[in-house]
């Protein structure tokens, strides 16, 4: 435990944040910026006197508890609640699986792409988010549960054949390859994941191509930049693929583009249109 670096922490912490953000009152005679001691400690539901001794450098090594709480009043970032730990002489416990929760930020911008398809995928690649136009061209996740957006289960387990599971896309071969690989390596840093076994073992169970490409012990997943959707409205669309890591959340942002000027892109701009309904369904 390294006091005086805890002390000055979160001292740093409480002085950033204004009373209006936790739904505290300003007031009008605050003699120092932030929050006051008493405040952060009834946040954290511990006394003053044992926040105070960790502000002053002379108070016990804090319980796993106690740093959730501060975790929680301070209103820290993921890697900041890491290093108040490591101050503290406690490391994080690792997780015991993929963060499954996607960023604000990366919600908005999914709302902010609308010439363009987009999903954000966990590390199990389970679909977790997604904008308009990524539902009318693949599916409408919203209509599916959970386990059933889960874009290995649905390639290795799915009904029809390895193309028609993916939503008709020509890279279907490489996109089972590529997600063995990805969930092996996924496998190697999640080993205690039940979440991560559970799948890995009913995709051995119930699929001969998956067994195979697991037995490669390959973990290189090779880029796809280009591949087709056969769309059953509008018929092929050929898009720019772009993946983009959100490392801290072990997640990825698949973006599909069209080339300008390009039938793909007159495509889209009607599914943006149509959205998810179904023109040939009967009226």
């Amino acid at each position: 435990m390294d006091r005086h670096e805890l002390a000055a922490f979160l001292r740093s912490r409480r002085e950033r944040i204004s009373p209006a953000e936790v739904g505290l009152p300003s007031g009008t005679r605050r003699r120092t910026p932030g929050l006051r001691r008493e405040e952060v400690a009834q946040l954290a539901f511990i006394s003053t006197e044992y926040y105070t001794r960790l502000e002053q450098a002379r108070g016990p090594r804090p319980s796993r508890e106690v740093l959730a709480g501060l975790v929680r009043a301070l209103r820290l970032t993921d890697a900041e609640r890491d290093h108040l730990h490591h101050l503290a002489g406690a490391p994080p416990i690792p997780s015991a699986g993929p963060p499954r929760a996607v960023r604000q930020s990366i919600l908005d911008l999914l709302r902010r792409l609308p010439q363009a398809a987009a999903i954000v995928t966990s590390a199990t690649t389970e679909v977790l988010a997604w904008n308009d136009l990524a539902a009318a061209l693949m599916e409408d996740f919203s209509a599916v549960a959970p386990r059933d957006r889960n874009l290995a289960r649905r390639a290795f387990l799915g009904p029809g054949g390895l193309g028609q599971r993916l939503y008709g896309v020509s890279d279907a071969e490489e996109f089972a390859r590529n997600t063995a690989q990805r969930l092996r390596a996924t496998a190697a840093r999640y080993p205690d994941a039940p979440e991560i076994s559970g799948l890995v073992g009913e995709l051995l169970a119930g699929s001969e191509e998956f067994r195979q490409l697991w037995d490669a012990h390959d973990v290189a997943a090779e880029p796809t930049l280009r591949k087709t959707f056969q769309h059953p409205l509008v018929g092929p669309v050929t898009v720019n693929c772009d993946v983009l890591d959100i490392a801290d959340r072990d997640q990825q942002l698949v973006i599909y583009t069209a080339e300008p000027g390009s039938s793909a892109e007159e495509a889209l701009r009607l599914l943006a249109v149509v959205g998810t309904q179904r023109m040939d369904a009967p009226r």
